[in-house]
């Protein structure tokens, strides 16, 4: 037999041989040990740190919602759900118009410049919102107490969480249109701040969604 091609039919052999085993390696025993180890260790954060309210998901911890009323005829913004705590404004969103079942969201900033016209103009319309939305007998919000959060969106725009200032802002308006005492809400959002990650990384926070489920289980009985 020619020893060139038994040489070539040993190569092909061994490589054919490292390629079986290699994907049982990579493909196969490493995936399952990794999925392993996360299930057993980081099972909420593997499974996308889901949120549950009776007994269903409702939400990721690490992705923000909108809490709108439902459009109107005619209209093609919907207006928020004043009922609730608001998030920050998600302006670098995109639209879905593949599945529209499920409406998708895609992650964006605006790539608008500290000096552009439309970015300041949607601030400052953003910044008149907040005061009009959030003033209520007895209280009414100044421009200047106004943070940055409730009129700028991220570079994701997918915020999950509000600074503890917009939370504030809102508790007056949250409360009157709950029929709550303003110290039952502010002790709502109180409980649901969170410091910083290892108590320097980062500002104090509040999950706008958990935020919002702990105020519908406080309002269900009333």
């Amino acid at each position: 037999m020619n020893t060139s091609f038994v040489n070539t039919a040993r190569l092909l052999g061994a490589g054919l041989r490292a390629l079986l085993v290699l994907t049982l390696v990579t493909g196969v025993i490493y995936p399952l040990v990794v999925t392993g180890i996360a299930q057993g260790l980081f099972h909420d954060k593997a499974n996308g740190s889901e949120i549950q309210a009776d007994g269903r998901v409702v939400g990721s911890s690490l992705i923000g919602q909108s809490y709108n009323l439902p459009l109107k005829q005619g209209q093609r913004t919907a207006d928020p759900d004043l009922r609730w705590f608001q998030g920050r404004p998600a302006n670098g969103l995109g639209t879905n118009t593949v599945n529209t079942r499920y409406k998708l969201i895609l992650s964006g900033a605006t790539n608008l410049s500290a000096d552009s016209k439309d970015l300041i103009q949607q601030v400052e319309n953003a910044k008149s919102a907040v005061v009009r939305d959030n003033s209520v007998p007895g209280y009414r919000v100044d421009p200047s107490d106004v943070p940055a959060d409730a009129v700028t969106s991220s570079g994701s725009g997918l915020d999950p969480a509000i600074s503890p200032q917009y939370a504030a802002l809102q508790v007056h308006r949250v409360a009157a249109r709950n029929r709550l005492s303003v110290a039952v809400v502010e002790k709502l959002v109180e409980d649901h701040t969170q410091g910083r990650t290892l108590g320097f990384i980062g500002d104090p926070q509040v999950n706008v969604l958990e935020l919002n489920i702990a105020l519908r289980n406080l309002t269900a009985g009333t």
